[in-house]
């Protein structure tokens, strides 16, 4: 079982960076295919960034419409780490975000909840208006 740990959010004023980052342990990290997901109050889980397994000859990102251009999801190897380096930052960008990871597979990325077997436990940002 792979062992997520965030860290790295805070408050943030609008228009601001900050950028979280998780530590997997208890794995090899990568053949790990990662992912970034928020939950805001009263809604669901939603996708954000995600990044291909470091065993693929290229590395692979995807991100959610609403991030694009704005935020940069990366991995570093030799530190087991992912980062999501949060730019422009908005109100609406306001959640607990959480790192994922996929161990199987064959995809480039994975952008569904229900598609990672494992879990972080969250770190808030807070943007307010």
């Amino acid at each position: 079982q792979v062992q997520l740990v965030e860290s790295g959010g805070g408050l943030v004023q609008a228009g601001g960076s900050v950028r979280v980052s998780c530590v997997a342990s208890r794995v090899t990290f990568s053949s790990l295919a990662m992912g970034w997901f928020r939950q805001a109050p009263g809604k669901e889980r939603e996708f954000v960034a995600a990044i291909s397994r470091s065993s693929r000859s290229v590395l692979y990102t995807n991100y959610a419409d609403s991030v694009k251009g704005r935020f940069t999801i990366s991995r570093d190897n030799a530190k087991n780490t992912v980062y999501l380096q949060m730019n422009s930052l908005k109100p609406e960008d306001t959640a607990v975000y959480y790192c994922a990871a996929r161990f199987t597979g064959t995809a480039e990325y994975y952008s569904l909840v229900s598609q990672y077997t494992d879990w972080g436990q969250g770190t808030q940002v807070t943007v307010p208006s």
